[in-house]
């Protein structure tokens, strides 16, 4: 699956952002257990985060880089590369904060500690978080908190990876057939072992970029900030890291919210996420289309979801046999509009994108599609961090004709993504690093403080069902769902409801009574007239 952006609230203070969880492969047997209080990289996190505490983090101006003004600041914390040999070789992690304002509303605001925020990925860079701060959903937690955000290992300058050459992804107009031949499938198969093969070349430390060490990165940055313990939000993949972190360090938390969950279940990591989302995906883009449908009279691209599928089809052959300004093919189209699975604020101008495109005016959809190339390295980078972590987290079918009878399967139903994510995912299938079993997240009756879990009822990257499941995993949890909503990342954005209880919680400690509460939807986006009607 695509890395993609944060959201809404964070995206309107930050700019374009990475974010998505990634799904899929069955491990076999039930799943492990972290190692255990005596194992080396158990006592190697302690070393380390010991280190940490006594040497914290020297902020000054953010490096220009970081495209990050005043006041927010910024540093770095050394983690081990290896924590079984802690003493062994060091990488830096960049951070990024901004101090708690202190004062909300005309009165004073006791401080609480560092608010420490992961947006997900694989691969999402969280530096931006501090910026969030002049977002209005944000302030009263931006009084209250340091607000912190950083990369984890293997993003932006923290011990960066790489797979291939930036330039590879702006080459030219690709296609997304969503029943490939089989001489685009031997394709693809051979795209897919040139990758991995880039992966180990590039990187000879590969195997150390793994889930348990982003939730053992994480203690040292905690330690190295001061605090005793962690409050924490990750967002889709970012709540399994905080998931397998409550796992190794149930006292280390004071309070964690998880905004969009990864399905925790061993068996499902990666690969059953995977083939989950994609159905997830075909829900959600049948939601989109049936609102373009309620808006012919604003878009005039069918009165109901088949007929809109019938002009995406269509827009998509067009692009098939001539590429829009030479960039955009079907695999751009695909690609943005996948989006509208994630963010339904999307919705109006991919319509407009497509509209327009099908009336003859192509520069929406290009402007929207095409690949950027000041972006390029980021986004390979990103891919890069995405396919090490969940290829190292969890074993995965190493036959391709396993992939071709699921995949097959799936898209009898869920066409729209279950191909691409199958691609995305492939490299997986030939890796040569060593697999980890996936960590059987559970925590025991009062070994875990109370934690948040917020959810949409519709979510398409990380489906609901992960939501349910890690709320019966984290003893003391509680649930808040946002009914009939399909918004990935839902904590500050635009549900009132929602926020109330993430605010309850962050600032209060308090949460809903029963494990388990809903709010209403948010409000569906309003068209906008496409240019030139």
């Amino acid at each position: 699956m695509r890395a993609t952006r944060t959201a809404s609230a964070l995206r309107a203070a930050a700019g374009s952002l990475i974010l998505s969880v990634l799904g899929a492969a069955p491990a076999s047997g039930a799943g492990a257990f972290p190692p255990g209080p005596g194992a080396p990289e158990t006592l190697g996190t302690a070393v380390a985060a010991q280190r940490a505490a006594a040497a914290g983090i020297r902020f000054a101006a953010c490096p220009a880089v970081e495209n990050l003004p005043s006041p927010v600041t910024c540093g770095t914390v050394s983690v081990p590369l290896d924590y079984a040999r802690p003493r062994g070789r060091q990488i830096k992690l960049t951070v990024s904060r901004v101090r708690a304002a202190g004062e909300h509303g005309g009165k004073r605001v006791a401080r609480q500690g560092a608010f420490v925020f992961n947006p997900g990925g694989p691969g999402g860079n969280g530096m931006y978080f501090p910026l969030v701060r002049m977002v209005p959903e944000w302030k009263r937690l931006g009084a209250a908190y340091d607000l912190v955000g950083y990369a984890p290992r293997g993003v932006g300058r923290s011990a960066p990876l790489s797979c291939r050459g930036p330039e590879e992804l702006v080459k030219h107009p690709t296609q997304a057939p969503t029943y490939p031949s089989d001489a685009y499938k031997k394709e693809r198969i051979a795209q897919a072992k040139a990758y991995a093969r880039g992966c180990a070349r590039r990187n000879p430390d590969l195997r150390h970029y793994t889930t348990l060490n982003n939730a053992r990165d994480l203690d040292v940055l905690r330690a190295a900030l001061g605090e005793k313990r962690l409050t924490y939000m990750g967002a889709s993949y970012g709540t399994y890291i905080g998931a397998v972190y409550a796992q190794l360090f149930p006292s280390h938390v004071r309070r964690m919210v998880f905004d969009s969950a990864v399905d925790p279940d061993p068996h499902h990591i990666w690969y059953g996420n995977n083939l989950d989302q994609s159905a997830a995906f075909e829900l959600r883009w049948a939601d989109f289309r049936a609102w373009v449908a309620k808006h012919h009279d604003t878009y005039h691209l069918g009165t109901t979801p088949g007929a809109v599928q019938a002009s995406y089809e269509r827009a998509s052959a067009k692009l098939a046999r001539k590429p829009a300004g030479g960039k955009v093919g079907p695999g751009q189209l695909q690609s943005a509009f996948l989006q509208v699975g994630y963010y339904d604020d999307y919705w109006p101008m991919r319509a407009t994108a497509l509209s327009r495109y099908l009336k003859g005016d192509p520069k929406p959809l290009i402007g929207q599609a095409a690949p950027n190339p000041r972006a390029a390295a980021e986004n390979e980078n990103s891919r890069a961090v995405y396919t090490a972590v969940e290829c190292n987290d969890a074993p995965w079918p190493t036959d391709f004709r396993t992939w071709d009878r699921d995949t097959t399967r799936l898209a009898r139903t869920a066409p729209f993504e279950a191909w691409d994510n199958t691609w995305m995912n492939l490299p997986c299938a030939y890796w040569s690093a060593p697999r980890q079993e996936p960590v059987d997240v559970r925590t025991l009756p009062g070994a875990l403080p109370p934690t948040l879990i917020l959810a949409a009822e519709r979510d398409a990257a990380t489906p609901y069902a992960g939501a349910r499941e890690l709320n019966r995993r984290l003893d003391g949890s509680v649930l808040v769902t946002e009914r009939g909503a399909g918004t990935h990342g839902v904590a500050g954005g635009a549900n009132a409801c929602v926020n109330g209880h993430f605010d309850a919680y962050v600032l209060e400690g308090r949460l809903p009574e029963r494990r388990s509460s809903s709010c209403a939807p948010h409000a569906e986006p309003t068209p906008l007239s496409p240019s030139g009607d």
